[in-house]
């Protein structure tokens, strides 16, 4: 697939939202949740079904976080309160079962595998540009995360660096300033339209990597945000080669 609406340079440093777009956390969410509600003596719940629940209050939760005037707290803390709710939902008390067993649940997140693509795509862009995170994700998470999956990041960044979560424009602009570079030499690489949109509206350039089995196999709840983005590819080894790599 061709560039599309391609800017007149390349950026200078490639941005990567992880959840989703790096990392599979519909398939890797539900193989750990059906473990934890086997231990808990719940196999009537769908793991895949339960992957969705926890995960789409995320939407939600941080709009609510943005409009609140809560000080900053991490990624971990939100999936947590998160993960209870979901078990709510399922009419279970998270009061009544070990913490051990919910915090080791709810690290989950940090072992998210990757794409199929992907260790090999971002090695290959890392041959060319410096390849950061701009993630909602905190920095313990990350890294556990990338040590996990081989992911070959130079930095992670975002929302625990910036202390802003997307969309917020602080969590983009945030970035380019610890960078030193200006907006347009930042490129956010996602597979999610409404966050290269907000990035776009911040002046960064935009790569957009399809991932349809993200939601698996379902229509992405952002899907009518999709613009002409500056680079559009299939994969993270397409949007290398695209990009000279």
């Amino acid at each position: 697939m061709t560039a599309r609406g391609k800017p007149p340079r390349k950026p200078r440093v490639l941005a990567f939202d992880v959840f989703g777009t790096v990392v599979d956390w519909r398939s890797s969410i539900a193989r750990d949740s059906a473990t934890f509600l086997d231990r808990i003596g719940r196999r009537d719940i769908d793991p895949a079904a339960f992957a969705d629940a926890w995960r789409f209050r995320y939407i939600d939760v941080m709009a609510a976080f943005a409009a609140s005037g809560r000080g900053f707290v991490t990624l971990d803390v939100l999936h947590r309160e998160m993960l209870d709710e979901a078990l709510r939902a399922e009419n279970i008390d998270p009061s009544t079962l070990d913490d051990a067993l919910l915090d080791d649940w709810n690290h989950a997140w940090s072992r998210l595998a990757p794409w199929p693509d992907s260790v090999a795509g971002l090695t290959r862009l890392k041959a060319g540009f410096p390849i950061v995170t701009l993630t909602n994700g905190n920095i313990s998470l990350m890294l556990a995360m990338a040590r996990q999956a081989g992911l070959p990041w130079d930095a992670l960044l975002g929302a625990e660096v910036t202390r802003a979560y997307k969309p917020d424009p602080r969590a983009y602009l945030g970035t380019a300033e610890v960078l030193a570079i200006a907006p347009e030499e930042l490129c956010l690489v996602a597979a999610h339209h409404s966050d290269l949109a907000a990035a776009r509206a911040c002046g960064l350039s935009t790569a957009y990597v399809d991932r349809p089995d993200e939601y698996g196999g379902r229509p992405a709840p952002d899907a009518d945000a999709a613009q002409a983005w500056d680079w559009t590819a299939d994969s993270l080894t397409e949007l290398a080669t695209l990009l000279g790599c």
